[in-house]
Protein backbone atom coordinates (compact mmCIF):
# COMPACT_ATOMS: atom_id res chain seq x y z
CA UNK A 1 0.00 0.00 0.00
CA UNK A 2 1.38 3.53 -1.05
CA UNK A 3 0.88 6.19 1.70
CA UNK A 4 2.83 9.39 2.34
CA UNK A 5 5.65 7.82 4.21
CA UNK A 6 6.13 5.61 1.56
CA UNK A 7 6.13 8.40 -1.24
CA UNK A 8 8.74 10.39 1.18
CA UNK A 9 10.66 7.78 1.22
CA UNK A 10 10.89 7.42 -2.58
CA UNK A 11 11.36 10.60 -2.99
CA UNK A 12 14.84 10.65 -0.94
CA UNK A 13 15.84 7.35 -2.62
CA UNK A 14 14.85 9.56 -5.79
CA UNK A 15 17.17 12.45 -4.21
CA UNK A 16 19.79 10.32 -3.33
CA UNK A 17 20.02 8.39 -6.62
CA UNK A 18 20.05 11.95 -8.75
CA UNK A 19 22.85 12.65 -6.19
CA UNK A 20 24.75 9.76 -6.97
CA UNK A 21 24.63 10.12 -10.89
CA UNK A 22 25.14 13.84 -10.88
CA UNK A 23 27.82 14.72 -8.18
CA UNK A 24 29.17 11.18 -8.55
CA UNK A 25 31.10 11.97 -11.81
CA UNK A 26 32.41 14.85 -11.15
CA UNK A 27 34.10 13.40 -7.95
CA UNK A 28 35.30 10.61 -9.75
CA UNK A 29 37.17 13.61 -12.22
CA UNK A 30 38.82 14.99 -9.41
CA UNK A 31 39.39 11.23 -7.76
CA UNK A 32 41.13 10.69 -11.35
CA UNK A 33 42.58 14.44 -11.67
CA UNK A 34 46.07 13.64 -10.74
CA UNK A 35 46.44 11.40 -13.50
CA UNK A 36 45.56 13.69 -16.45
CA UNK A 37 48.66 15.77 -17.36
CA UNK A 38 49.06 19.42 -16.07
CA UNK A 39 47.94 21.96 -18.25
CA UNK A 40 45.77 21.15 -21.17
CA UNK A 41 44.62 17.94 -19.90
CA UNK A 42 43.88 18.92 -16.47
CA UNK A 43 42.01 22.20 -17.84
CA UNK A 44 39.68 19.83 -20.29
CA UNK A 45 38.94 17.70 -16.71
CA UNK A 46 37.91 20.50 -15.31
CA UNK A 47 36.16 22.72 -17.89
CA UNK A 48 34.05 19.38 -18.66
CA UNK A 49 32.20 20.02 -14.77
CA UNK A 50 32.58 24.08 -14.03
CA UNK A 51 29.50 24.63 -15.30
CA UNK A 52 27.31 22.36 -13.51
CA UNK A 53 29.29 20.94 -10.69
CA UNK A 54 27.44 23.25 -7.96
CA UNK A 55 24.15 22.23 -9.28
CA UNK A 56 24.60 18.95 -8.60
CA UNK A 57 24.98 19.44 -5.03
CA UNK A 58 21.97 20.83 -4.89
CA UNK A 59 20.60 16.86 -4.80
CA UNK A 60 22.77 16.97 -1.29
CA UNK A 61 20.87 19.72 0.34
CA UNK A 62 17.20 18.07 -0.88
CA UNK A 63 18.81 14.38 0.47
CA UNK A 64 19.82 15.48 4.03
CA UNK A 65 16.89 18.51 4.29
CA UNK A 66 14.67 15.90 2.91
CA UNK A 67 15.67 13.17 5.83
CA UNK A 68 15.21 15.69 8.86
CA UNK A 69 11.97 17.08 7.82
CA UNK A 70 10.31 13.68 6.57
CA UNK A 71 11.95 11.08 8.82
CA UNK A 72 13.40 13.34 12.04
CA UNK A 73 13.90 10.24 14.30
CA UNK A 74 16.04 8.71 11.55
CA UNK A 75 18.18 11.92 11.21
CA UNK A 76 18.70 11.90 14.73
CA UNK A 77 20.05 8.43 14.83
CA UNK A 78 22.08 8.29 11.65
CA UNK A 79 24.01 11.35 12.37
CA UNK A 80 25.46 11.03 15.73
CA UNK A 81 26.32 7.23 14.52
CA UNK A 82 28.37 9.24 11.56
CA UNK A 83 29.48 12.31 12.54
CA UNK A 84 33.51 11.85 11.62
CA UNK A 85 32.28 10.87 8.24
CA UNK A 86 29.92 13.40 7.53
CA UNK A 87 32.07 16.09 8.52
CA UNK A 88 34.81 14.65 6.75
CA UNK A 89 32.73 14.59 3.50
CA UNK A 90 31.33 18.34 4.05
CA UNK A 91 35.40 19.20 4.43
CA UNK A 92 36.24 17.45 1.46
CA UNK A 93 33.07 19.08 -0.63
CA UNK A 94 34.50 22.40 0.58
CA UNK A 95 38.34 22.10 -0.01
CA UNK A 96 36.86 21.17 -3.72
CA UNK A 97 34.61 24.29 -3.98
CA UNK A 98 37.23 26.16 -3.17
CA UNK A 99 40.01 24.94 -5.67
CA UNK A 100 37.29 25.28 -8.62
CA UNK A 101 37.57 28.87 -7.72
CA UNK A 102 41.38 29.39 -6.92
CA UNK A 103 42.74 27.41 -9.61
CA UNK A 104 42.07 29.97 -12.07
CA UNK A 105 42.71 32.86 -9.74
CA UNK A 106 45.64 31.73 -8.10
CA UNK A 107 48.20 30.30 -10.64
CA UNK A 108 50.98 30.81 -8.73
CA UNK A 109 49.84 27.85 -6.43
CA UNK A 110 47.88 25.93 -9.14
CA UNK A 111 49.76 22.94 -7.98
CA UNK A 112 48.22 23.04 -4.51
CA UNK A 113 44.54 24.03 -5.21
CA UNK A 114 45.04 20.52 -8.31
CA UNK A 115 45.86 18.60 -5.18
CA UNK A 116 42.96 20.45 -3.11
CA UNK A 117 40.78 19.43 -5.61
CA UNK A 118 41.79 15.46 -5.75
CA UNK A 119 42.19 15.32 -2.03
CA UNK A 120 38.37 17.10 -1.38
CA UNK A 121 37.00 14.31 -4.07
CA UNK A 122 38.15 11.05 -2.79
CA UNK A 123 37.45 11.86 1.26
CA UNK A 124 34.24 12.97 -0.03
CA UNK A 125 33.55 9.61 -2.25
CA UNK A 126 35.32 7.68 0.55
CA UNK A 127 33.31 9.11 3.64
CA UNK A 128 30.05 8.73 1.77
CA UNK A 129 30.87 5.22 0.57
CA UNK A 130 31.74 4.34 4.78
CA UNK A 131 28.55 5.78 5.59
CA UNK A 132 26.50 3.21 3.38
CA UNK A 133 28.72 0.64 4.86
CA UNK A 134 28.25 2.04 8.20
CA UNK A 135 24.52 2.41 7.34
CA UNK A 136 23.70 -1.78 5.87
CA UNK A 137 25.71 -3.36 8.79
CA UNK A 138 23.68 -1.58 11.71
CA UNK A 139 23.15 1.07 13.73
CA UNK A 140 23.18 0.27 17.53
CA UNK A 141 19.85 2.30 19.09
CA UNK A 142 18.56 1.98 22.33
CA UNK A 143 15.28 4.05 23.21
CA UNK A 144 14.94 5.72 19.82
CA UNK A 145 18.54 7.07 20.21
CA UNK A 146 22.10 6.51 19.09
CA UNK A 147 24.05 4.38 21.73
CA UNK A 148 27.06 3.27 19.70
CA UNK A 149 30.76 4.54 20.14
CA UNK A 150 32.60 7.33 18.16
CA UNK A 151 33.94 4.75 15.66
CA UNK A 152 31.01 2.05 15.50
CA UNK A 153 31.08 2.85 11.58
CA UNK A 154 34.84 1.79 11.04
CA UNK A 155 34.57 -1.93 10.37
CA UNK A 156 36.24 -4.47 7.08
CA UNK A 157 32.30 -3.71 5.37
CA UNK A 158 32.47 -0.54 5.35
CA UNK A 159 35.74 0.27 4.28
CA UNK A 160 34.72 -2.52 1.23
CA UNK A 161 31.31 -0.48 0.49
CA UNK A 162 33.93 2.86 0.86
CA UNK A 163 36.23 1.49 -2.22
CA UNK A 164 33.45 0.54 -4.01
CA UNK A 165 31.96 3.89 -4.08
CA UNK A 166 35.62 5.51 -4.84
CA UNK A 167 35.89 3.17 -7.97
CA UNK A 168 32.03 3.54 -8.87
CA UNK A 169 32.29 7.27 -9.03
CA UNK A 170 35.64 7.07 -10.75
CA UNK A 171 34.04 4.87 -13.36
CA UNK A 172 31.31 7.41 -14.35
CA UNK A 173 33.98 10.62 -13.99
CA UNK A 174 35.97 8.86 -16.65
CA UNK A 175 33.10 8.03 -18.83
CA UNK A 176 31.94 11.54 -18.70
CA UNK A 177 35.17 12.39 -20.31
CA UNK A 178 35.16 10.20 -22.58
CA UNK A 179 31.96 12.65 -24.16
CA UNK A 180 33.76 15.67 -22.82
CA UNK A 181 37.32 15.82 -23.91
CA UNK A 182 39.39 15.55 -26.68
CA UNK A 183 42.93 14.88 -27.84
CA UNK A 184 44.93 12.91 -25.77
CA UNK A 185 42.60 13.67 -22.56
CA UNK A 186 39.90 11.62 -23.99
CA UNK A 187 42.56 8.84 -24.80
CA UNK A 188 43.27 8.82 -21.16
CA UNK A 189 39.38 8.82 -20.35
CA UNK A 190 39.12 5.53 -21.83
CA UNK A 191 41.70 4.19 -20.47
CA UNK A 192 40.96 4.69 -17.16
CA UNK A 193 37.20 4.37 -17.93
CA UNK A 194 38.15 0.70 -18.49
CA UNK A 195 40.28 0.08 -15.31
CA UNK A 196 37.34 1.63 -12.86
CA UNK A 197 34.97 -0.63 -14.85
CA UNK A 198 36.77 -3.92 -13.73
CA UNK A 199 37.48 -2.25 -10.36
CA UNK A 200 33.62 -1.29 -9.72
CA UNK A 201 32.24 -4.75 -10.98
CA UNK A 202 34.95 -6.59 -8.69
CA UNK A 203 34.11 -4.38 -5.95
CA UNK A 204 30.41 -4.85 -6.84
CA UNK A 205 30.43 -7.95 -6.27
CA UNK A 206 32.35 -8.25 -3.12
CA UNK A 207 29.85 -6.10 -1.51
CA UNK A 208 26.70 -8.10 -3.35
CA UNK A 209 28.33 -11.08 -1.87
CA UNK A 210 29.27 -9.72 2.20
CA UNK A 211 25.88 -7.95 2.20
CA UNK A 212 23.49 -10.80 2.69
CA UNK A 213 25.72 -12.32 5.74
CA UNK A 214 25.63 -8.77 7.50
CA UNK A 215 21.88 -10.04 9.18
CA UNK A 216 19.13 -12.50 8.58
CA UNK A 217 16.59 -10.04 6.55
CA UNK A 218 19.18 -9.28 3.98
CA UNK A 219 19.61 -13.29 3.47
CA UNK A 220 16.24 -14.03 3.56
CA UNK A 221 15.18 -11.41 1.10
CA UNK A 222 17.25 -12.15 -1.10
CA UNK A 223 18.07 -16.40 -1.04
CA UNK A 224 14.25 -17.45 0.36
CA UNK A 225 11.23 -18.24 -2.38
CA UNK A 226 9.34 -16.70 -3.97
CA UNK A 227 11.41 -13.86 -3.69
CA UNK A 228 15.20 -15.27 -4.99
CA UNK A 229 12.68 -15.90 -8.22
CA UNK A 230 11.78 -12.01 -8.40
CA UNK A 231 14.76 -11.21 -7.49
CA UNK A 232 17.04 -13.04 -10.21
CA UNK A 233 16.30 -10.21 -13.47
CA UNK A 234 18.31 -7.73 -11.08
CA UNK A 235 21.97 -9.71 -11.18
CA UNK A 236 21.17 -10.78 -14.50
CA UNK A 237 20.64 -7.44 -15.88
CA UNK A 238 23.62 -6.53 -13.88
CA UNK A 239 26.13 -8.89 -15.54
CA UNK A 240 24.34 -7.90 -19.12
CA UNK A 241 24.98 -4.44 -18.55
CA UNK A 242 28.87 -5.10 -17.26
CA UNK A 243 29.41 -7.12 -20.20
CA UNK A 244 27.73 -3.80 -22.29
CA UNK A 245 30.20 -1.31 -21.15
CA UNK A 246 33.56 -3.24 -21.31
CA UNK A 247 32.44 -4.08 -25.01
CA UNK A 248 31.52 0.00 -25.70
CA UNK A 249 34.76 1.01 -23.66
CA UNK A 250 36.65 -1.55 -26.11
CA UNK A 251 35.06 0.16 -29.41
CA UNK A 252 35.33 3.54 -27.84
CA UNK A 253 31.82 4.63 -28.15
CA UNK A 254 31.42 8.25 -26.49
CA UNK A 255 28.12 8.14 -24.88
CA UNK A 256 26.91 4.45 -24.03
CA UNK A 257 29.41 3.55 -21.80
CA UNK A 258 28.42 6.71 -19.18
CA UNK A 259 24.85 5.55 -19.81
CA UNK A 260 25.60 1.96 -19.08
CA UNK A 261 27.64 3.23 -16.01
CA UNK A 262 24.30 5.16 -14.64
CA UNK A 263 22.43 1.81 -15.11
CA UNK A 264 24.73 -0.17 -12.75
CA UNK A 265 24.30 2.57 -10.49
CA UNK A 266 20.80 2.07 -10.62
CA UNK A 267 20.97 -2.12 -10.56
CA UNK A 268 22.95 -1.03 -7.27
CA UNK A 269 20.51 1.18 -5.90
CA UNK A 270 17.47 -1.19 -6.58
CA UNK A 271 19.72 -4.35 -4.73
CA UNK A 272 19.73 -1.46 -2.02
CA UNK A 273 16.36 -0.94 -1.61
CA UNK A 274 15.30 -4.09 -1.57
CA UNK A 275 17.81 -5.13 1.47
CA UNK A 276 16.91 -2.14 3.42
CA UNK A 277 13.17 -2.16 2.66
CA UNK A 278 11.31 -0.96 4.43
CA UNK A 279 13.87 -0.26 7.24
CA UNK A 280 15.34 3.77 7.04
CA UNK A 281 17.52 2.63 10.05
CA UNK A 282 18.11 -1.49 9.30
CA UNK A 283 17.05 -3.43 11.67
CA UNK A 284 16.05 -0.82 13.65
CA UNK A 285 13.59 1.86 12.62
CA UNK A 286 11.02 1.78 9.96
CA UNK A 287 10.58 4.43 7.85
CA UNK A 288 6.51 4.47 9.36
CA UNK A 289 8.19 4.65 13.08
CA UNK A 290 10.46 7.61 12.02
CA UNK A 291 8.05 9.30 10.30
CA UNK A 292 7.01 12.72 11.15
CA UNK A 293 3.61 13.56 11.28
CA UNK A 294 1.48 13.31 8.98
CA UNK A 295 0.51 17.11 8.20
CA UNK A 296 3.91 18.00 8.01
CA UNK A 297 4.50 15.33 5.53
CA UNK A 298 1.79 16.68 3.48
CA UNK A 299 3.16 20.45 3.94
CA UNK A 300 6.16 19.69 2.79
CA UNK A 301 5.08 17.74 -0.59
CA UNK A 302 3.37 20.36 -1.79
CA UNK A 303 6.62 22.48 -1.64
CA UNK A 304 8.79 19.73 -3.40
CA UNK A 305 5.96 19.46 -6.15
CA UNK A 306 6.91 22.90 -6.99
CA UNK A 307 10.40 22.86 -6.09
CA UNK A 308 11.48 19.67 -7.76
CA UNK A 309 10.14 20.43 -11.11
CA UNK A 310 12.33 23.50 -11.09
CA UNK A 311 15.19 21.68 -10.03
CA UNK A 312 15.06 19.28 -12.82
CA UNK A 313 14.18 22.02 -15.30
CA UNK A 314 17.37 24.03 -14.46
CA UNK A 315 19.37 21.52 -14.17
CA UNK A 316 18.24 20.09 -17.78
CA UNK A 317 18.73 23.11 -19.70
CA UNK A 318 21.92 23.86 -17.88
CA UNK A 319 23.61 20.51 -19.07
CA UNK A 320 21.61 21.32 -22.54
CA UNK A 321 23.52 25.11 -23.24
CA UNK A 322 26.71 23.35 -22.43
CA UNK A 323 26.52 20.11 -24.36
CA UNK A 324 29.39 19.39 -26.16
CA UNK A 325 33.03 18.58 -26.36
CA UNK A 326 35.21 21.33 -24.00
CA UNK A 327 38.40 22.80 -24.65
CA UNK A 328 41.33 24.71 -22.56
CA UNK A 329 39.45 27.75 -22.25
CA UNK A 330 35.85 26.38 -22.76
CA UNK A 331 33.04 24.59 -24.45
CA UNK A 332 33.03 24.77 -28.80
Amino acid sequence: MIDLTTIWALIIAFAVLMYVVMDGFDLGIGILFPWFGVGEERDQAMNAIAPVWDGNETWLVLRGGGLLAAFPLAYAIILPATYPLIIAMLLGLVFRGVAFEFRWRDPRHRAFWDLAFFSGSLVAALAQGITLGALLQGIHVEGRAYAGGWLDWLSPYSLLTGAGVVAGYALLGACWLTIKVEGSAEDKAFRFARLSAFATLALMAAVSLATPFLAGQYFQRWFTEPMVFWLTPVPLATAALAISLLRSLQQRQPVRPFLYALGLFLLGMIGLGVSMWPWVVPQSISIWDAAAPERSQVFMLIGVGLIMPLILGYTGWAYWVFRGKVGTHGYH
